[in-house]
């Protein structure tokens, strides 16, 4: 990671934050999750293991390193922007740009296999955030983008930024169901409305169940759409927002057989005898936990 990401490194706060969410849900025993297994917390520690310790850090130093190959003049160039115009690049060229690689790892059956691992698990807690394939942030545009933005001298603004952006997502994939009682304040609802369709949460975190819902029979769940990380705005621009505000009575991928937790995470390296995961462009795949399947 490059000097001045070191400088203005926001890991220990979400570290906190994360730590936070956990102590939160072990309060309310919703973090043990009775519908996991051995296979799932070996998933979600090594996949977060090679996000934190590997991923993140690889890509931040190469963004910065290739760069200052390319372009050493511009080293610090906008370090003198306004901070909200920072903010702005970041939201444009992180966050939008996680929504799309997002929404296209659900279109293409290559890339869905490398997001299939977050799908899979037949529940919602703050312990799947990480729980991905381990080529899947390598390949996600806007941490390359994040990297050459602190490169350009936006890593003060990085700092907020992340610490934000992880706290909405964090609260986003919590199993605690805390939006719920905003939905019955009265004087509330005007702001809710708005907040609702701008942010993944605080208000809603309600929408981004419904895209790890099992089946989309149940009303509510909508895999094919809900996409945002940190601005739900994404999915109200781009006609993927579902609202609801109800949670699936089931969570999980459904109409394929399950995969051991190595090719989930190390696939394409790590396969099965058969063909990778076939997915249609209009639906998602995956187990069914209704067979037993988590």
């Amino acid at each position: 990671m490059n000097i001045t990401m070191l400088a203005n490194n926001p890991a220990v706060i979400v570290a906190g934050i994360f730590l936070a969410f956990i102590l939160l849900e072990l309060a309310c025993s919703s973090f043990r999750q009775s519908s996991g297994s051995k296979r799932d917390v070996l998933i979600e520690v090594v996949g977060s293991g090679i996000l934190v310790a590997v991923t993140f850090p690889l890509v931040m130093w190469l963004s910065g390193k290739i760069s200052s190959q390319a372009v050493p003049e511009m080293k610090d160039a906008l370090a003198g922007i306004p901070w909200i115009a920072g903010f702005v690049l970041f939201l444009l060229l992180d966050d939008m740009t996680q929504y799309w690689w997002h929404r296209l790892t659900h279109r293409v059956p290559a890339l869905y296999a490398l997001h299939r691992a977050h799908h899979s698990a037949p529940y919602m807690s703050v312990r799947i955030v990480y729980r991905n394939n381990s080529f899947y942030y390598l390949l996600m545009p806007g941490i390359w983008l994040s990297g050459v933005l602190i490169y350009l001298g936006l890593a003060p603004v990085y700092y907020g930024y992340l610490i934000l952006k992880m706290t909405v997502i964090f609260a986003a994939h919590s199993s605690i169901a805390w939006d719920d009682k905003l939905y019955r304040i009265r004087a509330l609802r005007p702001l809710v409305w708005v907040l609702e369709r701008t942010f993944s949460t605080p208000s809603t975190p309600s929408t981004h169940s419904a895209h790890h819902g099992l089946t989309a029979e149940d009303g509510v769940t909508h895999y094919k759409g809900n996409f945002g990380n940190l601005l739900f705005f994404w999915d109200v621009l781009f006609g993927t927002a579902k609202i609801t505000r109800r949670r699936p009575p089931a969570y999980g991928i459904e109409h394929v057989s399950p995969i051991s937790w190595k090719e989930e995470l190390f696939w394409p390296i790590v396969r099965s005898r058969r063909t990778a995961p076939k997915v249609n462009a209009n639906r998602k795949v995956a187990r069914s936990i209704s067979q037993g399947r988590g």
